[in-house]
């Protein structure tokens, strides 16, 4: 019986960690105990990072890196916004780097960092915090299940 090696219509768990070039951990699932479940072709992998682990079987490590067209995505200016201190509670923490989650108008929350501070504005950041940077992945597969 051959081994079972991750394709296009399937759901794999496994154990990563995301590095920076210059050696940081960005995120680990091995740090936090909890592997990752991951869904082939489901749309919310890159192209580059399905291609990366294709081919892979139960038990094997890989190191690859992503540059940050195919990994979380390019900084967009966009996505930077400058809000009223009045929009916020009076005791909210608007330190430089704080994470915060907003309210969207369908009722979902996202992360945006605080990245200045100035008189009555603030200027929050809803960039993914790894967009516009090159990531490595150091991954470890503990299961592949094949879907119908």
């Amino acid at each position: 019986m051959s081994q079972i090696t991750i394709g296009s219509n399937s759901q794999v768990f496994v154990h990563f960690d995301v590095e920076l070039p210059d050696g940081t951990v960005a995120d680990s699932t091995r740090a936090h105990g909890k592997p990752a479940r991951l869904t082939l072709g489901d749309g919310s992998l890159s192209g580059a990072f399905e291609a990366a682990i294709k081919g892979m079987e139960k038990g094997e490590k890989r190191r690859f890196s992503l540059d940050p067209q195919h990994a979380f995505g390019e900084r967009n200016p966009d996505n930077i916004h400058h809000l009223d201190r009045t929009q916020f509670a009076a005791d909210a923490d608007l330190s430089e780097g704080t994470i915060m989650a907003f309210d969207t108008p369908d009722g979902n929350q996202v992360p945006g960092v605080i990245r200045e501070l100035a008189g009555d504005s603030v200027t929050v950041d809803f960039n993914h915090p790894l967009a516009g940077q090159t990531v490595i992945f150091d991954l470890e597969v503990l299961d592949i299940v094949i879907k119908d």
